[in-house]
């Protein structure tokens, strides 16, 4: 139904958007817990980032392990030749 409203910005999130979204947390948390909570969803990206950083090496771990045992199979199999 919202679709219907506004076609093509429903996931648009502009400045004024920010700061209506800013305005409504400092009414619901009020500013002595803000802080605490801008820290708290710090510390969460922080974690993903590193757990999603670990994800994506670990991939790349297995393809070059993968490189490196398809090498020395050829080069084995040229050195029986």
């Amino acid at each position: 139904m919202l679709e219907m409203l506004m076609p093509g910005t429903l996931m648009a999130v502009g400045p004024t958007s920010m700061i209506v979204i800013a305005v409504v947390a400092l009414i619901i948390f009020g500013p002595k817990k803000l802080p605490q909570f801008g820290r708290a969803m710090g510390s969460t990206l922080k974690e993903f980032k590193n757990a999603t950083k670990g994800l994506a090496s670990d991939d790349d771990d297995d393809d070059d392990d993968d490189k490196n045992k398809k090498q020395q199979k050829i080069e084995s199999q040229d050195a029986q030749s």
